[in-house]
């Protein structure tokens, strides 16, 4: 895997990824920044929740669970001093189906925990992580 970020102008940053995608960085206001863009950090927040809900849909998917929605909303906190990495972030895993069994939501959302989210198991190194389920029955 690799990635060539390139500086831009000011604060901002365009990212090439191995696979060939653009992504775009830029700073806060306070730092330099123009607001342009997400924060580096929050890209990597969305990179640990992208993770996890393309496991638990995948793990779903395959026990053939009718599952037909999931969301992950991370709340997280950070170091107050440098190198300000996340100290605390919560997973809040929306999905929803028909007939969806907790227990198999939940057994879902601890497989990516515990062995497939490359991204939560490393951000798990400093931040404690909490998971929460929400089940939405659908029609």
């Amino acid at each position: 895997m690799e990635c060539t970020v390139k500086w831009f102008d000011g604060m901002s940053f365009v990212a090439e990824t191995g696979s060939g995608h653009l992504l775009a960085m830029d700073g806060a206001p306070e730092a330099g920044g123009r607001n342009l863009a997400p924060r580096p950090m929050e890209l990597l927040l969305a990179g640990a929740g992208g993770c996890t809900a393309f496991d638990v849909v995948m793990i779903l998917k395959r026990g053939r669970h009718d599952i037909r929605g999931c969301s992950v909303r991370l709340e997280a906190e950070r170091a107050d001093a440098d190198p300000k990495v996340f100290t605390r972030i919560r997973f809040i895993y929306t999905v929803s189906g028909r007939n969806l069994k907790r227990e198999s939501v939940e057994r879902a959302v601890h497989l990516s925990a515990d062995k497939y989210c490359s991204a939560s198991i490393m951000l798990a190194k400093t931040a404690a992580i909490t998971h929460e389920v929400e089940l939405v029955e659908l029609d």
